[in-house]
């Protein structure tokens, strides 16, 4: 493996990270320069398509909805395989993600999600970044929290 292609790789492992993290600490707008402006990002639960989403600007919005009621979030990355082609590449990341809501009761519940991100990635000015971005839900568990 070259030290060009070792370095592609180490790169784009900051980059799934960095959305990770910015997730965890609900940085949206940050969020967003991660992706190209003209991303695409679906979500699947199972094999079914629930949405999909064009573009920063209304990615923005949804994912600012979405942070508006959930309390806390933790993510690991796991696995992240990646196939290079110049300055495209392509590239699974298997995650784990946790978020704690308020239930109706008072109480809090926790929902555990194992996720698979396939992704397209593209490097635009030395910097790589997300074109497309397809989160498939594989395991989704809730409970209520304990304290």
């Amino acid at each position: 493996m070259s030290i060009e292609t070792m370095q592609a790789k180490l790169e784009l492992r900051e980059l799934v990270d960095s959305y990770a993290i910015l997730t965890d600490t609900k940085k949206i707008s940050e969020q967003m320069q991660l992706f190209t402006p003209d991303t695409r990002f679906s979500v699947y639960i199972g094999e079914h398509r629930v949405s999909e989403t064009n573009g920063t600007e209304k990615l923005e919005e949804e994912f600012n909805e979405h942070v508006s009621v959930v309390k806390r979030y933790f993510t690991t990355n796991a696995q992240h395989v990646v196939e290079l082609n110049g300055d495209t590449a392509t590239g699974v990341v298997f995650s784990q993600m946790k978020m704690v809501r308020d239930n109706e009761d008072g109480g809090e519940v926790i929902t555990d999600y194992s996720v698979q991100y396939h992704d397209v990635y593209v490097r635009l000015n030395g910097r790589w970044l997300i074109k497309e971005r397809s989160s498939h839900y594989i395991i989704i568990e809730s409970r209520l929290l304990q304290s």
